[in-house]
């Protein structure tokens, strides 16, 4: 019978293996909703300041970067994870980067210790830090002021994707603008707010594809692109 030796480093690295399970992969938006959004403000930019009762996510995010410094810029991000797990957790005056106004107005964050684990708290910082950017913030403006800026029935049809089925010109799955125009006159209007609200099927020839109803639309957008379409007869 042969003998088979195993070196003990073998058995080591073998028994290393099996305890390194891959760890687990946790959802940092999904955290940040469950554990944080009784207290804290979400929004970016922040909408609404009358039932909070903690500083607003994206504030608390940007003075964590500001305050939390780092020689090595690709160390920040963990600098300020870190700085989350242990403030969350173990929170005091002394380790707190709340001007006094804020703490007089907020007071202490209490230990949420019970309530999220460590690795909960890498997640959400982890998430914290890339979502609320200085950067994401300015490209998040500039393209609301491009919006609001827009006529309401190029931002209608924008927004609702309605280039998927309609062209203005062309026949496409669904019949263009300047064909439903042709049809319809000023007093079939309310005929067609109702089927872009309601939806429709069947009135077009060759068309199979039927018209999903846009139930959430408000009342302003759905007239606007409904005088627009009569506007090209």
């Amino acid at each position: 019978m042969k003998k088979i030796y195993i070196s003990v480093a073998t058995l080591l690295l073998l028994s290393g293996c099996m305890d390194n399970k891959p760890k687990q992969i946790l959802d940092g938006e999904a955290l940040l909703s469950q554990k944080c959004s009784s207290c804290h403000n979400l929004d970016m930019p922040v909408k609404n300041f009358d039932k909070d009762v903690a500083p607003a996510m994206m504030r608390v995010t940007f003075h964590l970067k500001d305050f939390i410094k780092s020689s090595n810029p690709a160390e920040h991000k963990s600098k300020v994870i870190s700085f989350v797990q242990d403030y969350a957790l173990n929170p005091s005056t002394d380790k707190s980067l709340c001007d006094k106004q804020s703490l007089d107005e907020y007071g202490l964050m209490p230990s949420q210790k019970g309530k999220v684990t460590k690795d909960e708290l890498e997640a959400i910082a982890g998430y914290m830090y890339d979502t609320y950017d200085n950067q994401v913030l300015l490209d998040m403006m500039a393209e609301e002021r491009r919006i609001k800026n827009m006529p309401l029935h190029e931002r209608v049809i924008e927004q609702n994707g309605c280039v998927n089925c309609h062209d203005i010109e062309k026949d496409k799955v669904a019949p263009s603008f300047k064909m439903i125009a042709h049809r319809y006159e000023k007093k079939d209007r309310d005929i067609l707010i109702k089927s872009i609200k309601e939806g429709s099927k069947g009135k077009w020839e060759g068309k199979k594809l039927p018209m999903v109803a846009f139930k959430k639309m408000n009342d302003k957008d759905v007239e606007g692109v409904v005088d627009w379409i009569l506007s090209l007869r």
